[in-house]
């Protein structure tokens, strides 16, 4: 008998519990059926508290970026490889002359050597050549290197100050120069001269008289003295690539295309098949559109 009172005084409390529970579900429902919770004010966003808190935000996000980016140590340039060539941006062209260099147990140990062998412009060469670190013994044999020819070029001065004024030109065709017509320009040496021939050679000949400026360790005022004497006579004949049927390796050679850029172009390629006009280049996400006329000298869509 105290079992059976114990056991209906718990299911009465349950139930109690379970009635309880539910009132408590249908008032909520009531409330939020019937209540409302919306408000009329506007948060004004252009408050000076808002922006300079939302200014901050956008300096850390920057400074994260930052932070979040590859940083680029000194290295020695002699022991680059593939995938460290590619995010430089040398060409496969320019890797492998380092490499074949390398393998006859040869070493590079200025940056002039490292251009001369593996033809990188000088565009790169000034951003890569900042990160160059040779050994302690190659810097200092440098110098000295450095300070007889600044010697000897001195001493020449003196000895023969109008030797280049006596210098008759052959040509006034910049695509013609020859090294010693170059050098009787005021500002430009034997370095320089060999410099502008060996560029000239890489683009297969001035098209534009701005592409002088390329030429690494040519200041505007040494372009503007080379282009009083100089200019384009015509047009240097250059050979074409067709975009759509080329090696990935032959539209690197273009002397405009990095590896990125270049891979971005297979990548359209792919996607419409066929480049009908060469001037669909420019429909590429992130086309260097300002060097389109020079890029196109050296491709065409056939």
């Amino acid at each position: 008998m105290k079992n059976f009172k114990s056991h209906f005084w718990y299911n009465k409390r349950q139930r109690n519990g379970i009635f309880f529970l539910a009132l408590i579900i249908v008032v909520l429902q009531i409330i939020y059926l019937y209540v409302d919770f919306s408000s009329n004010q506007i948060i004004d966003t252009t408050t000076n508290e808002l922006l300079v808190f939302r200014n901050t935000i956008d300096s850390l996000k920057k400074i994260e970026l930052e932070k979040r980016k590859p940083k680029i140590y000194p290295f020695n340039p002699n022991y680059i490889t593939d995938y460290k060539g590619y995010k430089l941006g040398m060409t496969v062209d320019e890797i492998d002359r380092l490499h074949s260099y390398r393998k006859q147990n040869r070493f590079v140990n200025s940056k002039e050597e490292f251009q001369e062998i593996t033809k990188v412009s000088d565009t790169l060469l000034a951003q890569m050549a900042s990160y160059f670190k040779f050994p302690d013994w190659v810097v200092k044999r440098n110098k000295q290197k450095k300070l007889k020819k600044s010697f000897i070029v001195k001493k020449q001065l003196v000895e023969e100050p109008s030797s280049s004024l006596k210098t008759k030109l052959s040509t006034t065709n910049i695509n013609k120069a020859t090294q010693q017509d170059l050098e009787t320009i005021s500002g430009v040496g034997e370095v320089i001269a060999e410099r502008i021939i060996k560029y000239r050679k890489k683009i297969q000949g001035f098209s534009y008289k701005e592409q002088l400026s390329e030429v690494w360790g040519v200041d505007k005022e040494v372009v503007n003295n080379i282009l009083q004497i100089f200019s384009i006579k015509s047009k240097p004949i250059i050979q074409k690539t067709n975009v759509n049927t080329a090696t990935f390796k032959e539209i690197l050679k273009n002397p405009y295309i990095d590896y990125n850029l270049c891979k971005k172009i297979f990548e359209y390629r792919d996607e419409v098949a066929e480049l009908q006009n060469i001037s669909e280049l420019k429909n590429i996400d992130g086309f260097p559109v300002d060097k389109y006329g020079r890029i196109v000298l050296y491709l065409e869509a056939k």
